[in-house]
């Protein structure tokens, strides 16, 4: 629980680098965290190391962000990002493993309603780190610098927690009093892309649930209607956006992120097979950060889109790569929807919903310490990890003689299968 609160960057950052910078005393306390990961793999090593593909697919990516150390604008942060993000995956791929069925959601409820709790105590008890002074001011940002950071993280808790409520085994009060307080903190932030993130998170566990519950015919009629409606809503996006934006508060510019996005594909276009470097251009010496805080007019801390912001990182490769993970995820996720699917919940596919389209507003890709990308590669350790294959038991070794006892009549000999005659003469 402790590393998973760490991965939030709750309380400690805003204490320790309330302006957001990286400080020798966030490197110092991480040292203990990372102390922690590696005894934790160590004392689950087999089992761990199950998860193979998932390891070889994180070693990759680690080897593609380290080499970019030779082309990074800043090779210095480059090196220690990458360590980071080593440590983030490794524990990552742990969760995954280690923590099977519906274990993971459910530590991932309780771990949502320690933050919860702890957030209503700061919002209420310690306003000027709760709640939004300047910017923003008034919205509610708990543990977190700002407030989309604490919409994320309970939008991860509430999903949880519906998939525990989904998973049926009786223990229904602590889910249900975490999918409350979330669901209310996600609505205090008044984040338009935590609140969609939020009711794809809980439609997706609802619907399959439901889906379940109905049996096959039902089951067809709600995958048919969710085609139809899907294809409305993608024609109606496409022909009417402006009005789509509008009815979500949103201007066209998606608050300045188009201008955003413009600019960074020029840079992109520059080092499209390299990027700048992992974690390097949002430097505060960063010259092609400097271009696009100059075209925008105004200090852009991020892209603001997980795909761009890779790009601009890794290239394309790095891009293609990720992609390619997340393609597997959902594939291998839908395989097993029957089995593993319904022993979790069906945590894994809705969060992979979230992710997509959080990927889409925010750079949670490839994150050197982000919970939405730990829960990412969690549920690729899943995928891919003989354990949660579907378990099959039979009720004999030959499911023909299931209902079949073995004789009870002894043998007349202890040793040779004797028979006794039919007659006596």
């Amino acid at each position: 629980m402790i590393c998973i609160i760490m991965l939030t960057g709750a309380l400690i950052g805003p204490v320790f680098a309330p302006d957001q910078g990286e400080t020798p005393m966030l490197r110092l306390i991480w040292l203990p965290v990372y102390a922690i990961i590696l005894g934790l793999i160590a004392a689950r090593f087999q089992r761990v190391m199950r998860a193979w593909p998932a390891w070889l697919a994180l070693l990759g990516l680690v080897g593609l962000a380290y080499a970019s150390k030779y082309w990074s604008i800043d090779p210095a942060v480059t090196g220690r990002r990458v360590i980071a993000m080593a440590m983030t995956g490794s524990f990552a791929l742990y969760l995954g493993t280690a923590y099977d069925g519906q274990r993971l959601p459910r530590l991932l409820m309780q771990t949502a309603l320690v933050m919860a709790l702890g957030s209503l105590v700061m919002v209420f008890a310690f306003p000027t780190i709760g709640v939004h002074q300047a910017d923003n001011a008034g919205l509610w940002r708990g543990l977190w610098y700002e407030k989309n950071q604490m919409g994320i993280v309970m939008v991860a808790g509430a999903t949880a927690a519906a998939a525990c409520l989904a998973a049926g085994d009786g223990r229904w009060k602590a889910p249900a009093l975490t999918l409350v307080l979330t669901s209310v903190l996600v609505l205090a932030t008044q984040s338009k892309t935590s609140l969609l993130c939020l009711l794809i998170g809980l439609g997706l566990v609802s619907a399959f649930w439901t889906m379940r519950r109905g049996g096959p015919v039902f089951t067809i009629v709600c995958v048919w209607l969710g085609i139809v409606v899907a294809g409305i809503g993608l024609y109606v996006f496409l022909t009417e956006p402006e009005s789509i934006l509008a009815a979500l508060g949103k201007d066209p510019s998606l608050t300045g992120r188009t201008h955003i996005w413009d600019s960074l594909m020029r840079r992109v276009g520059e080092r499209p097979w390299t990027g700048y470097g992992y974690s390097a251009f949002w430097g505060r010496e960063s010259i092609p950060a400097a271009f696009v805080r100059q075209e925008t007019g105004w200090l852009v801390p991020s892209a603001h889109n997980g795909w761009i912001d890779l790009l601009v990182q890794l290239g394309w490769p790095g891009a293609v790569a990720v992609g390619g993970l997340f393609i597997t995820s959902v594939t291998v996720t839908l395989i097993r929807l029957g089995s593993a699917g319904v022993r979790e919940g069906y945590w894994a596919i809705a969060y992979l919903g979230v992710f997509l389209l959080l990927s889409l507003s925010e750079s949670v890709l490839l994150s050197h310490a982000s919970l939405p990308w730990a829960l990412f590669l969690a549920i690729l350790a899943r995928a891919l990890s003989p354990r949660t294959a579907a378990i099959s038991t039979s009720l004999a070794p030959n499911p023909h003689a299931a209902y079949q006892t073995r004789s009870r009549i002894a043998a007349q000999y202890a040793h040779g299968p004797a028979r006794r005659p039919l007659l006596r003469l």
